[in-house]
């Protein structure tokens, strides 16, 4: 994943996506052996962890990374793959689930602005506002005219962000039904996994074409110049995991972060 080339993956503004017509597995040339796997992960997680503290000390810029995806894409396990060699000053994981009554009492976007990085730190959106033009259309709970509004509304929120020196990387975790089958498997036999398990993931999992084509349509209509939406084939866990560690090198290494000068003239520092 060297100067990996990341447009293939990135929805363009306003189009017409069909993920049906998107791979859930790297090309043949993207596959690496086990060896060259941990040689990048390594690579990779020495240069992140170098941006990141550029970052943390500049305090001058941010950066929101959203994930996205269906129950078993790998959410957390991305975080756990790509963050577990960063150093934690200055990130943040944040899980969105159901609003409590408190933030269903204001708009939907109420309870996301709050949790947006300062200027310095990184933040990971574990599901994000994306909910509420996804599982509230798919349930039911809104009107077209409702999550249609909601596109824009989106828009203008990380339009905002962006013009305050927030960056946005959008990933889509895009996974197999079968795959998912398999996963799912795995947690219902696992006691150490079934505790992640809830009625939702199999009523969800009933209404897998509806999610696909509420995802399409939320992809292809907050997918923007400023901040596109990358679709991650996931239905391999090590390629998943490079692919965004790849994709969060790159983009912080375009974001032209610099440490701050030194507070002292360093020059006439003696130790003694």
């Amino acid at each position: 994943m060297n100067s990996k080339d990341f447009s293939p993956f990135r929805v363009k503004p306003h189009a017409h996506l069909k993920l049906d017509h998107v791979a859930t597995l790297p090309a043949k040339e993207e596959q690496f052996d086990a060896d060259e796997m941990a040689h990048q992960r390594k690579r990779l997680a020495e240069k992140l962890d170098k941006l990141q503290s550029t970052l943390y000390a500049g305090k001058e810029k941010s950066l929101l990374l959203i994930l996205q995806g269906m129950d078993t894409s790998g959410k957390d396990g991305v975080i756990r793959s790509v963050f577990r060699n960063i150093s934690p000053l200055g990130v943040h994981a944040v899980a969105f689930g159901a609003p409590s009554e408190e933030e269903s009492r204001h708009d939907f976007l109420w309870r996301v602005h709050g949790k947006v990085p300062a200027r310095g730190e990184m933040t990971i959106f574990n599901r994000s506002h994306y909910e509420d033009v996804l599982v509230t259309r798919v349930r039911g709970w809104i009107k077209k005219h409702t999550w249609q509004e909601r596109y824009q509304h989106i828009e203008n929120f990380e339009s905002l962000l962006r013009d305050s020196g927030v960056t946005i990387v959008k990933c889509y975790l895009h996974i197999s039904k079968q795959e998912q089958k398999e996963r799912l498997q795995e947690r219902i036999k696992d006691p150490h996994k079934q505790w992640k398990l809830q009625p939702s993931d199999f009523e969800d999992r009933k209404l897998w074409d509806e999610f696909q084509v509420a995802y399409e349509e939320a992809l292809s209509a907050t997918s923007t110049e400023q901040a596109p939406w990358h679709i991650v084939p996931a239905d391999s866990k090590p390629y998943r995991d490079l692919f965004v560690s790849g994709l969060l090198v790159q983009t912080m290494e375009e974001m032209d972060l610099k440490l701050p000068a030194p507070t002292c003239d360093l020059s006439n520092v003696k130790l003694i």
